[in-house]
């Protein structure tokens, strides 16, 4: 049996035409967005044109109160903009019904979950509802869709559970197996990956990026979490905390030094080559590392924690590490003053450092 997606993919190409990515599932131009405050307008962000394309996977950054939020919930009409124009699939904002907008754009926020009593099926069949309303009943069509959806995050097992039993990781899925259930072609997420533990953040950003690519959804969502971003995003919209919301390719921005603009400050520096920050603007001391694997790897990432830089000059190394196998084993030799050291856990290596004092330990 197809899946609902395998349908729709056979429907298109038996059209003999390509799907049509000229017009944007969202386009803005000269958009402004902020608050009224006792009739005045407060802007958070001015002049903004932008565009999301199906199939386009498009994470939002931005340090604490750039307006990130204020941007996700303005483009899914939760708040007026202030002025400028807003299309979806080309058609002027102001001129859709509530009702076509909701086959057009869903929304997932991270509140939005039901308090009362709702199983999960019942829940992701609220997606549902600008084509059956409140009271109209769910057809053939519209059971399928809401099993595709459920399947498409992993949720179906969860089918029968109440919400209200659901983990924060669940509850995320369901919200978001309600959002396809809407089958729309954009979707808008602000902050769906907050209160989950790590696994879970990069399952459900992998799932996201992979539902956008497969069923040419265009994706906006909000997010704290650089490095998954920086792993999973098509392109970034990165907001500065001078206002400016800046596009590109996550490597583009990574390169172009705009992300160290963003976020860099007196107690936090940008790695380039390691694309991601680090808490040390220079390393007390300097030492040699050799080897290769997820050993050395980790023993560079412990080091940089322990304030210690690595270099290839030995001259100006406080001690030499050798990370290598040996009968399948992970050894650690450690050389200082012509003397070794041989390590067996990586556990020894940090606590041998942190007892020379990293500050001071003496150069050879």
């Amino acid at each position: 049996m197809n899946t609902y997606s395998e349908d729709r993919r056979q429907k298109a190409e038996g059209s003999g035409q390509a799907p049509a990515q000229a017009v944007p599932k969202l386009n803005v131009e000269d958009l402004v967005i902020g608050y009224q405050v006792k009739g005045q307008s407060q802007a958070t962000l001015k002049a903004l044109n932008l565009a999301i394309q199906g199939g386009e996977f498009i994470c939002l950054l931005g340090p604490n109160g750039t307006g990130k939020s204020t941007l996700i919930r303005t483009l899914a009409g939760a708040q007026p903009a202030l002025s400028g124009t807003l299309e979806l699939q080309g058609k002027a904002f102001h001129a859709i019904t509530p009702r076509e907008r909701a086959r057009m754009v869903s929304i997932v926020f991270t509140d939005s979950m039901p308090i009362g009593m709702m199983d999960v099926y019942a829940f992701a069949a609220l997606g549902r509802h600008p084509y059956s309303g409140w009271l109209g009943g769910l057809g053939e069509h519209d059971h399928a869709r809401i099993a595709w959806a459920l399947k498409a995050v992993g949720a179906e097992a969860l089918s029968e559970r109440q919400v209200a039993e659901l983990s924060d990781g669940e509850r995320q899925k369901v919200s978001i197996a309600r959002a396809l259930a809407q089958e729309s072609q954009l979707m808008l997420l602000d902050e769906p990956t907050a209160f989950l533990d790590l696994p879970r953040r990069v399952e459900l950003m992998r799932i996201l990026r992979d539902l956008s690519h497969r069923e040419q959804i265009g994706m906006l969502l909000s997010t704290h979490d650089l490095d998954l971003a920086l792993r999973y995003a098509d392109r970034l919209w990165l907001i500065t905390p001078d206002g400016e919301l800046i596009q590109g390719a996550p490597e583009a921005l990574a390169l172009s030094g705009e992300l160290e603009r963003a976020f860099a400050n007196e107690n936090l520096d940008w790695d380039p080559e390691a694309g991601s920050f680090r808490t040390h603007k220079s390393p007390c001391i300097l030492v040699t590392l050799s080897g290769e694997g997820p050993a050395a790897l980790w023993t560079s990432r412990a080091f940089a924690r322990l304030g210690i830089g690595i270099t290839e000059d030995s001259s100006q190394a406080a001690f030499d590490t050798q990370v290598s196998q040996q009968d399948n084993r992970t050894h650690w030799v450690i050389t200082q003053n012509n003397e070794t050291t041989d390590f067996t856990h990586i556990e020894g290596v940090i606590e041998w450092v942190e007892q020379q004092g990293k500050c001071s330990a003496p150069k050879k």
